[in-house]
């Protein structure tokens, strides 16, 4: 395979550095038998391939692919001029190690078999229909765009955020540029959820702005950070300690910040004998037992809060009657069948408790949204779970409705679609399992062509050629529509002028904020 076996970078050196990239990352432990094995035992056909998304799903997918059959050629398509997804635009900012993958994606970019095509949103502006008939395969790996919902009257008024907005804010996704959180309405605030973006919010909110300003934060979010008068954070959860799904080492970071004090959990909520617990579990909840020492000069604190879920959201009342700002959140208490077991079933109790605050950000997950025309071409969404129906590796089946088929023997067989990622399994895991999803979903495209290759019958490996997107560009001149696509190379300018900006203030970068700033730097 030409991009891995290139000078200087032979497959050897590329699949040592990758498994070491892979080793030394905390979110990146995973079976490295695919990187230590450099042979290439298929020279038969090549299929070119639309992947729909840039974030790890998507590029894991096409280093698997690209990896497993030589000449495989990979268009990329993705929303904003800038690729990456998530890592860019979801990983906390004092956590650079964690978008070491990108080194790897890089690796993948440069292949001459690969085109990134930015800045083209599918389904909105430019049909998803003008792809099927230019690819060999469809790949949906475009993530999970919105947030879920606790279900509280009143959750759209001021002062009340989703984690994913909020974390959009701070790290310049340009849907939430303009979110300008209220961070001065009062001293406590709380965060509905246990996960590991419910402590990234907690840490940013508590964090010095002294250590977030040699991040790659950007600007305006320091600003308001630097003038937020929040002193507590409640991050709470309706299950117990055992259940919820934080990591260790995120609610180390919380407990070894400087100057915070965390509140003591009280000790019946623990299992009594964790040594029964599975190491991970046992490791947590002695850190929690243990908590952190009393800080005397601290001047803000946090506390995980169990048991307790939302109920009803309380207002301020001005003269009149008239709702005003938010005063607090009123939260049913809860009871566990199995408090012993990490997946135990839980009950909402008569019992009420009150936390007073005029801040509150729900984390209770992510939610993938169908892009309109799949439907069209065969791709039934569940809105349910917020994932696409697939046979369970990722595999959803020949395009059903091809907009320039004919019964004309010449004609190239559907493509097939698949999906890889969020949007597949569901907004869970971490890096290291999207980028095993992404391998699983990658060996399942594989599979299928190596097979198509194989049969007698006539199939997509013994078609013409498809054209990609430059077929696309093709259809879509006929249908008068113009798209102002952003190359790798436009990316790579974004990135250097973003270096270079924040090279000035002490920063990794400064990020654009704005598509048209983006569009700017890169030339378009």
């Amino acid at each position: 395979m030409r991009f891995l076996t290139r000078t200087p970078t032979p497959l050897t050196t590329f699949a040592t550095r990758t498994a070491i990239q892979i080793q030394r990352s905390p979110v990146n432990r995973f079976n490295l038998r695919w990187y230590t094995s450099a042979k290439v035992e298929y020279h038969g056909p090549s299929p070119r391939v639309a992947i729909i998304g840039s974030g790890p799903a998507g590029f894991y997918t096409a280093q698997k692919l690209m990896r497993e059959v030589q000449g495989t050629k990979v268009d990329m398509y993705e929303q904003l001029p800038v690729p990456f997804g998530l890592v860019r635009f979801g990983v906390a900012p004092d956590h650079p190690e964690v978008k070491n993958c990108q080194d790897t994606f890089q690796d993948v970019a440069s292949s001459p078999d690969y085109t990134f095509i930015g800045n083209v949103h599918l389904g909105t502006d430019f049909p998803l229909r003008l792809l099927s008939n230019h690819y060999d395969a469809i790949v949906f790996a475009y993530g999970a765009s919105k947030d879920r919902k606790i279900g509280l009257e009143g959750e759209d008024n001021p002062h009340i955020y989703s984690a994913r907005a909020f974390v959009g804010w701070y790290n310049g996704l340009p849907e939430y540029r303009d979110l300008n959180p209220d961070l001065q309405a009062g001293e406590t605030a709380i965060v509905v959820g246990q996960g590991n973006v419910a402590l990234d919010v907690a840490r940013t909110l508590l964090s010095k702005t002294e250590l977030l300003s040699k991040t790659d934060i950007t600007d305006h979010a320091l600003q308001a950070l630097s003038q937020s008068k929040i002193k507590h954070v409640h991050v709470v959860g309706r299950r117990g300690p055992l259940q919820a799904a934080f990591t260790i080492k995120e609610v180390r970071e919380l407990l070894h910040l400087e100057d915070i004090n965390f509140t003591p959990i009280p000790r019946d909520l623990f299992p009594p004998d964790l040594t029964a617990l599975p190491r991970p579990k046992r490791r947590i909840m002695e850190l929690l037992i243990k908590g952190s020492p009393v800080k005397k000069d601290a001047t803000k604190s946090w506390s995980l809060d169990f048991l307790l879920a939302p109920k009803q959201l309380e207002w301020s009342i001005l003269e009149g009657g008239e709702k005003s700002t938010l005063s607090g959140v009123t939260f049913s208490r809860t009871k566990l069948a199995d408090p012993d077991s990490p997946r135990s079933p839980v009950a909402t109790m008569d019992e009420t408790h009150t936390i007073p605050t005029t801040t509150l950000f729900r984390s209770i997950g992510y939610k993938a949204e169908a892009i309109p025309g799949m439907e069209e071409l065969g791709a039934s969404f569940d809105e349910s779970k917020g994932t696409i129906s697939h046979d369970g590796t990722g595999r959803i089946g020949p395009i059903t409705s091809n907009s320039s088929s004919s019964s004309s023997e010449t004609s190239p067989p559907s493509p097939r679609l698949y999906c890889s990622g969020w949007v597949k399994r569901g907004p869970t895991g971490v890096i290291a399992s999207t980028m095993s999803d992404a391998f699983q979903t990658a060996e399942a495209i594989v599979e299928d062509w190596k097979s198509a290759a194989a049969s007698p019958t006539p199939s997509a490996t013994t078609s013409p050629k498809r054209l990609g997107w430059e077929g696309v560009l093709q259809d879509a001149k006929t249908l008068n529509l113009t798209p102002r696509p952003v190359y790798w190379d436009n990316w790579r300018q974004i990135d250097d002028v973003e270096k270079k900006t924040g090279h000035i203030k002490g920063k990794p970068r400064e990020k654009f904020t704005h598509v048209q700033d983006m569009l700017e730097a890169s030339g378009k």
